[in-house]
């Protein structure tokens, strides 16, 4: 269900299930997440960009899957069961059908904002939340966990990539996106233990819609390394090529992991 105000269109009141509640060593898993002060084991940020669905295909119609793109950076966790809901700062009563840019969030009841970003449809000015957002890797030597990833880094190509699963062929839902434009490169070249969780994804389709049973080369790269305080990061780009060598699909994402959870910062 969708409704709106003057101001903005309102998703249904959710309730993300924790399916990875059993993961070792996850930030999913209650034990783990509380050892490192969180309330509890968290709902991946990427289920909350399914959230938009329904929004963003009442405000744009299947022409979103062509040349649009869901831009978000996640900025408070939540636990199972929790209600959520997903905000684009839009009116409906139209299917906008020129280039279109509007402020996107994901908040609870009591007004917490789960993840914040931007929502776009062709070619708008403006870049979309998580591009316009800084790279700034740290100098050599600062990481620990990611000391092995380098910037520049590319991911292994992959050839006759292919998606299985989505609707009538297509891959509709945002999380479904993500999942086909990710990479476990970084497994083998991130020090363990260490607890991760993602921190910014941006899903931006170029000539789409992503197919399903469709071949497609895969590739990407690391654009950035860096330090917070608590938390040591790393970007990576990735884009889904097709046959004819259009780019398809691209994707920026956030992953961190918890410096605390690592023994070599325990000095």
């Amino acid at each position: 269900m969708v409704h709106a105000t003057a101001a903005a269109c309102h998703g249904a009141w959710v309730q993300p299930v924790n399916r990875w509640q059993g993961a070792p060593n996850s930030i999913h898993n209650d034990e783990v997440a509380r050892k490192i002060g969180m309330r509890g084991g968290t709902i991946p940020g990427t289920v909350h960009l399914n959230h938009f669905r329904p929004l963003l295909d009442e405000l744009f119609g299947d022409r979103w899957l062509i040349n649009g793109a869901i831009s978000m950076f996640y900025t408070y966790a939540t636990s199972h069961l929790e209600d959520v809901r997903a905000v684009i700062k839009a009116p409906l009563g139209r299917c906008w059908d020129e280039d279109a840019f509007f402020p996107a969030w994901v908040e609870t009841p009591d007004g917490k904002t789960v993840c914040k970003g931007t929502v776009s449809i062709g070619s708008p000015p403006t870049p979309n939340y998580v591009r316009g957002l800084p790279l700034d890797s740290a100098r050599p030597g600062a990481n620990r966990i990611a000391a092995a990833v380098k910037v520049g880094t590319e991911l292994k190509q992959l050839e006759d990539f292919v998606v299985e699963n989505g609707e009538d062929g297509i891959v509709r839902e945002p999380q479904s996106m993500y999942g086909a434009l990710m990479s476990n490169f970084l497994r083998g070249q991130i020090a363990q233990p260490a607890v991760g969780f993602f921190g910014a994804t941006e899903v931006a389709l170029r000539h789409g819609p992503i197919r399903t049973n469709t071949p497609y080369v895969k590739t990407g790269r690391v654009v950035c390394v860096g330090v917070t305080d608590k938390t040591e990061f790393v970007w990576v780009d990735s884009e889904l090529t097709d046959a004819a060598g259009r780019r398809v699909a691209e994707m920026r994402h956030l992953t961190r992991w918890m410096k605390a959870s690592s023994p070599l910062w325990k000095d």
